[in-house]
């Protein structure tokens, strides 16, 4: 008998370790907790909006602490301490997944919700800039190339857009943009920037020779006044520009289109930033936009499947959903088919998918 009492009492109490070492035994959560990108903030918020409504869950809790930072909150571990979901206006890193399956989040499932142009906008009662990826290279850039000298670099000497390129305004440049912790900044320098540098020919060529150069001289933006790091809150950027007509701000589509009556998008490459030529890929600063979930919390967080569902509805992201009045640029059908199978089956990702 006393066997059997020292058996069972092994038992529970190994039973209760595991639930205190998961995190869901020790305390509970009634809610969904969602972190991550400010670009994707405004369309998670909607969904959570719509599904505190209409369910009989409580509204989900969304936090805009940028895509890096949502990542990181994210992948530190599984249990009610730690957020079930984070939003992100860039792909997960293969260096951010192996932390997080370090921490104990094993399984994560990536949903692709649509996509959505970056815009460099100012206000209205501006000049309309017509700017090409090299211009903001230039205007941007730490170091830039001297002049047709091959290979040699200079701290940026820019200070007005006219002394970038002869047809632009001569207005003292000026850009409120997101800080590093943003996927919106992560996708500037890449589509933008670096292919704006990939212009000059030796810079191309540099990606083979020196990668890590390449990516230094491409990524790395000013520090010198000219770009200014507005924080994660993108409705700050546009208070700004309506207050300030020489500046121009870089944020996601979204946020232009719910202030066209005060804002306006730069013409890229001889497009302007609208939502039929984001979608046909025609304006070249695009980007998908996507959240992560983790498996673990899918069953022990109540309506986790449930808001899944709402936001993978075509009610939500269809080519009519309520996310396209928000400016969501919707994915094809066929490709909005796979990640509502991923979301259904909780497929997780694994390493070599990235």
């Amino acid at each position: 008998m006393k066997k059997v009492c020292i058996a069972v009492f092994v038992l529970v109490f190994g039973l209760i370790s595991l639930g205190l070492g998961n995190g869901f035994a020790s305390s509970s959560r009634d809610y969904i907790s969602v972190v991550g990108s400010s670009t994707v903030y405004p369309f998670a918020t909607v969904v959570a909006e719509r599904f505190g409504k209409s369910t009989a869950f409580k509204t989900p809790k969304i936090e805009s602490t940028g895509s890096g930072g949502g990542h990181k909150l994210f992948g530190a571990g599984v249990g009610v301490q730690f957020p079930d979901i984070t939003n992100s206006s860039r792909r997960i890193k293969k260096s951010e997944l192996e932390k997080a399956m370090k921490n104990g989040v094993k399984e994560i499932v990536e949903v692709k919700i649509g996509y959505d142009g970056i815009v460099i906008a100012n206000s209205k009662s501006a000049p309309t800039f017509k700017l090409t990826r090299k211009d903001l290279f230039l205007a941007l850039a730490k170091n830039v190339p001297s002049g047709n000298e091959s290979g040699k670099l200079v701290p940026n000497p820019y200070k007005t857009w006219k002394e970038v390129d002869s047809t632009l305004p001569d207005i003292k440049i000026e850009v409120l943009g997101p800080p590093p912790t943003s996927g919106t900044r992560d996708a500037f320098v890449e589509l933008a920037m670096e292919s704006g540098a990939k212009q000059f020919g030796w810079i191309k060529d540099l990606k083979k020779a020196d990668k890590k150069a390449y990516k230094a001289l491409c990524h790395t933006i000013r520090e010198d006044g000219a770009y200014i790091e507005a924080g994660e809150n993108d409705n700050l950027i546009v208070q700004k520009l309506s207050a300030n007509k020489n500046a121009l701000g870089i944020f996601g589509f979204s946020f232009l289109d719910q202030n066209a009556d005060k804002l306006q998008g730069s013409f890229v490459d001889g497009v302007q930033p609208k939502f039929e030529a984001i979608a046909d890929g025609s304006y070249p600063v695009s980007r998908p936009l996507f959240f992560y979930v983790k498996k673990a919390h899918v069953q022990a967080i109540p309506g986790m499947r449930e808001f899944l569902a709402e936001f993978t509805s075509d009610k939500a992201w269809g080519d009519e959903g309520y996310l396209t009045d928000k400016g969501l640029i919707p994915m094809p059908e066929s490709e909005r088919k796979v990640f509502h199978d991923a979301v259904k089956t909780l497929k997780p990702m694994l390493l070599s998918d990235l």
